[in-house]
């Protein structure tokens, strides 16, 4: 059963139910304010007080908002107490309860616009504190009253329109704000323009301007917004509440006409007289003016000049003076009175941005300027400068190579009262001619027997000293047809090429003779004789010795043990040897000079022995040093063989190569042959002749034997390098040295039997 007791001002209701619905799954879920008795199973009361509606800036004071009442009023005395912000929490005292009735009453005048509402507790206690009941909420919402005037955001609006804009242009907008409640009538706003002011003043007399009474948006009216007739507008604004019928207040907004670029500039005069000077740049020659009618300082009033017509050679340049518009007009390139005496210049101007479509139709305005070229007193001038010539680089001296007249041809025939010259550069460009032969290197190498036909072969390329396209590609060929039997060429690019025998060579040294030709006009070539060195070779490429050669190339094969054991063998031979040359040099003594005479030690040692003049060696065809003829006798001299032993390969040497670092088939020099007089000269003959040696382009690249002097056939005597291999000492006879004259009477001394 349900009841509801009604007081003035006040509303109570109390719920009882004493039988839940069987449909509710979860009451305390459903309805979180029915709490079971444990008791009686049946829910317990609760006071439920809708929301109390409380009208601002009320001067009733105190005002009675509602009442509370407990049933427990029928059981004992109840006390009732009201708790929250309002009470006794911030912002206090502007609610109070009857601690005895149960009203709820206002202590103050109430403002929405600080607090829009209030949420209260309520408690029904017993004289002894306990509470009575659950507390209940109490809402009081504040009713807002129209006590606050809409105002506009900002004192005074600015905006602005281009001129000539069509009716219902957006200008601007502009806001107004109210305090009031937003939800009701009170802030409800309108806005309305109440005048307009023209500026200048009276200019224009129709209304412009309208505003949307609910946006606030200000846009054009009307048509015949000229900037050369108005330049702003003045415009008094007003906002009201209620939708116009509440409270107002007013704002300002100024409106500005904005140009558009709907005027051409025009040239006043439109015709100009100028004077130049010739051979002149850089110099202005004058000015011409046109007007703009648009705002000025702007870019629809700031003129650009350019020379249309009457300047082909591009001799005048015109630019704009920032400050006064106008157009100066200057000398770029020299000019000539000789060659033009006066120009008719077509000048045109514009603006920097284009004319606006809705500027009437003008054509674009020009001007004549007539400038007149002043003559000087000139030096003659070459027809161009600078000026080019191409020469060949092989052109002989004192050749002509460029002949050039000036401008003035009848100026050797003219007097002046002042000399003045003209100069000019002259450019000579060298053109690359054919004038170097290719020169092939390498002169000397090494071709391995033992490698793989692919890899077989010397690499040729040539050196030239001129520049494409006198150098590269190169072409090689056989200089010797007989050679070309057993070598070939084979080409590998436009600069190399590769050097290969055509058929199985015995071991040794080869002299090849080759042609090699550049690609210049005329084609320019040079030979060269090659040593090729055939032979087995190492993983390095090196040559190896005769004796290695045959082991590794031998198809018997050896074992490890058997190898170690040959090599054992070669080394213990070595070490034999050694110590024989050894025992054999340390019997000997050496001879000193002393007198011009060969003198011992050691008198008492008469033995012959081998004497060591400090040689170090002849290098490759060298193997003893003491195996050198210094000196040989007729009796010993022989033509050299043509074909002689490798000394350290082994390999038969077919032909004697020439060396690199001297010109090709050069004479030989003239060696010593005039016989010493005196044994003491015999050191300066043998320093002369080796100097000779040295110097002589066909001598081979390495020592030789070398023929001092040829006395002819016949000679009793013997070579001097076989006294020390006649016999023993025992086994000489040296009587026959007493018949050769007092030069050898010291060595008789020595030797004889006597």
């Amino acid at each position: 059963n349900y009841y509801i007791t009604v007081f003035p001002t006040i509303l109570s209701i109390k719920i009882y139910s004493p039988h839940p619905r069987q449909n509710d799954l979860n009451p305390a879920v459903l309805n979180p304010w029915r709490e079971k008795s444990p008791g009686l199973g049946r829910v317990k009361r609760d006071w439920i007080i809708p929301p109390i509606r409380v009208l601002e800036n009320s001067k009733q004071v105190p005002e009675y908002l509602v009442q509370i009442k407990s049933d427990k009023v029928f059981t004992g005395a109840v006390t009732y107490s009201l708790e929250g912000p309002g009470v006794n929490q911030e912002p206090k005292d502007f609610f109070e309860i009857d601690e005895k009735t149960g009203w709820i009453m206002s202590k103050m005048p109430l403002d929405r616009e600080k607090y829009k509402s209030f949420t209260l507790k309520a408690f029904a206690l017993s004289p002894s504190g306990e509470r009575l009941e659950n507390p209940t909420t109490i809402e009081i919402y504040v009713l807002d009253q129209n006590d606050n005037r809409p105002s506009f955001i900002q004192p005074e609006f600015t905006g602005a329109v281009p001129e000539f804009s069509i009716p219902g242009t957006s200008v601007l907008t502009v806001s107004a704000v109210d305090a009031d409640d937003p939800t009701t009538d009170n802030a409800l706003l309108s806005y309305s323009i109440t005048n307009q002011e023209s500026i200048p003043p009276f200019s224009i007399n129709k209304t412009m301007f309208g505003i949307n009474n609910e946006t606030g948006v200000i846009y054009t009216r009307d048509v015949g917004l000229d900037r050369d007739v108005v330049k702003s507008f003045r415009l008094t604004l007003q906002v009201a509440d209620m939708s116009g019928f509440g409270l107002t207040s007013t704002s300002l907004a100024i409106i500005h006409i904005t140009d558009i670029n709907n005027h051409n500039p025009k040239f006043s005069p439109q015709t100009y007289k100028m004077l130049a000077m010739e051979n002149k740049v850089g110099e202005d020659v004058g000015r011409v003016n046109a007007t703009d009618k648009d705002e000025k300082n702007s870019e629809n009033w700031r003129i650009i000049y350019s020379i249309t017509g009457g300047d082909p050679k591009r001799n005048f340049a015109i630019r704009t003076d920032r400050v006064t518009n106008q157009g100066i007009i200057s000398i770029v390139k020299p000019l000539d009175y000789e060659s033009q005496a006066e120009y008719h210049l077509t000048v045109s101007a514009k603006n920097e941005v284009p004319l606006s479509i809705k500027a009437p139709y003008e054509q674009t305005s020009t001007a004549t300027v007539i400038i007149r070229v002043l003559n000087e007193n000139e030096a003659p001038q070459f027809y161009r400068n600078p000026i080019e010539v191409s020469v060949a680089e092989s052109t002989n001296p004192e050749e002509a190579v460029k002949s050039h007249g000036t401008r003035t041809a009848y100026v050797l025939y003219t007097t002046y009262a002042a000399g003045i010259s003209a100069t000019a550069s002259l450019e000579i460009t060298l053109w690359e001619t054919n004038d170097f032969p290719p020169v092939l290197v390498p002169m000397i190498g090494t071709v391995c027997s033992d490698r793989e036909p692919e890899r077989l072969g010397l690499l040729l390329t040539a050196v030239d000293e001129d520049l494409s396209p006198h150098a590269d590609p190169f072409s090689f060929e056989m200089a010797d047809a007989d050679m070309a039997a057993n070598w070939t060429i084979i080409p590998l690019n436009e600069t190399h090429a590769m050097l290969q025998p055509r058929m199985d060579l015995t071991w040794g040294e080869f002299s090849i003779p080759i042609t090699v030709s550049d690609s210049g006009e005329p084609a320019r070539s040079s030979n060269a004789l090659v040593n090729v060195t055939v032979c087995p070779c190492d993983r390095a490429g090196q040559c190896m010795s005769f004796a290695a050669a045959a082991i590794f190339r031998s198809n018997v094969g050896l074992s490890f043990i058997a190898l170690i054991i040959i090599m054992a063998s070669a080394a213990l031979l070595l070490l034999l040897l050694l110590l024989a040359v050894a025992v054999r040099s340390c019997s000997g003594h050496r001879m000193k000079k002393s007198g011009g005479l060969l003198v011992g030690d050691s008198e008492d040692d008469v033995r012959d022995n081998v004497f060591n003049y400090d040689e170090q060696g002849g290098g490759e065809e060298d193997e003893d040093a003491f195996n050198i003829d210094l000196l040989r006798t007729p009796g010993d001299m022989a033509p050299p063989p043509e074909t002689f032993s490798h000394p350290v390969s082994g390999f038969p040497k077919h032909k004697q190569p020439l060396r690199k670092d001297a010109p090709y088939n050069l004479p030989s020099p003239r060696y010593p042959r005039k016989r010493p007089t005196n044994p003491t000269d015999i050191e300066d003959f043998i320093n002369d002749g080796l100097e000779v040696a040295d110097n002589d382009p066909n001598a081979p690249p390495y020592d030789t034997a070398l023929i001092y002097d040829y006395e002819g056939d016949g000679s009793l005597a013997g070579s001097l390098s076989s006294i020390a291999s006649m016999g023993s000492e025992e086994d000489q006879d040296y009587d026959y040295l007493n018949d050769w004259g007092p030069r050898f009477k010291k060595l008789a001394n020595m030797y004889s039997s006597d």
